[in-house]
């Protein structure tokens, strides 16, 4: 079975000026253009973290009609109130079905995805959900021959570690290990009676920042 990498790591929000706005306040660094998942009718803004990582900050397209299907990363559950939050994490492998099968949680199906001249496939669950409640990461397998963080402007962040805090960190910990997960990932036990939540330590030009989900939603 493959190691599987960090690819990137996913804020959501019911708009991606909401998105932007989040992040641009949390890291001092503005994400940049993306684009649009037709078969999701969702768009997104990126930030690099590294050669082979980045941002995502993704949000449901206005522009377009809504999917005959529910939409990824819970982004139909949200609404005009929803602050946007670190939600999911996704990771990298060269053989996603290998590693779906060896996976020790169920993480959705496989599916194809695009996104203009890119496309990959990705774990989704059938119902738009975030397995775990966001502890658990989407697999994708890239169809490119360059990693799309190495396309986008180097504006000096990068992941120094992402941690997990999950009511059952060893649950959480046999799902990493059965991943063969490479990668600056921690699990730590969540406090009693919280959801599961992601902190990401990012370095930036002005010092290390902490983005994760607002205190008031932590509880969601």
């Amino acid at each position: 079975m493959p190691r599987t990498f960090l690819d990137h790591i996913t804020v959501t929000a019911f708009s991606l000026e909401a998105g932007a706005a989040f992040v641009a306040e949390t890291l001092g660094v503005a994400p940049q253009t993306g684009g649009e998942h037709p078969r999701m009718a969702t768009h997104n803004l990126l930030l690099r973290l590294g050669d082979t990582l980045f941002l995502e900050v993704i949000a449901p397209n206005p522009a377009v009609p809504a999917p005959p299907r529910p939409r990824w990363f819970g982004l139909d559950g949200l609404g005009p109130q929803s602050p946007p939050r670190l939600s999911t994490w996704v990771v990298r492998t060269s053989d996603i079905r290998a590693t779906a099968v060896a996976a020790s949680e169920p993480l959705g199906n496989i599916e194809p995805m695009s996104r203009g001249a890119l496309d990959w496939l990705i774990t989704i669950p059938a119902d738009g959900s975030v397995p775990l409640d966001g502890a658990a990461p989407a697999l994708i397998e890239w169809n490119t021959d360059r990693h799309p963080a190495g396309k986008l402007e180097d504006k000096g962040l990068s992941l120094a570690k992402l941690e997990i805090h999950h009511q059952d960190p060893g649950r959480l910990a046999r799902l990493l290990s059965s991943l063969a997960l490479d990668a600056p990932v921690s699990v730590l036990p969540a406090a009693p009676d919280t959801p599961a939540r992601l902190v990401a330590h990012i370095d930036t030009p002005r010092g290390l920042r902490v983005l994760s989900a607002p205190e008031s939603c932590s509880g969601r």
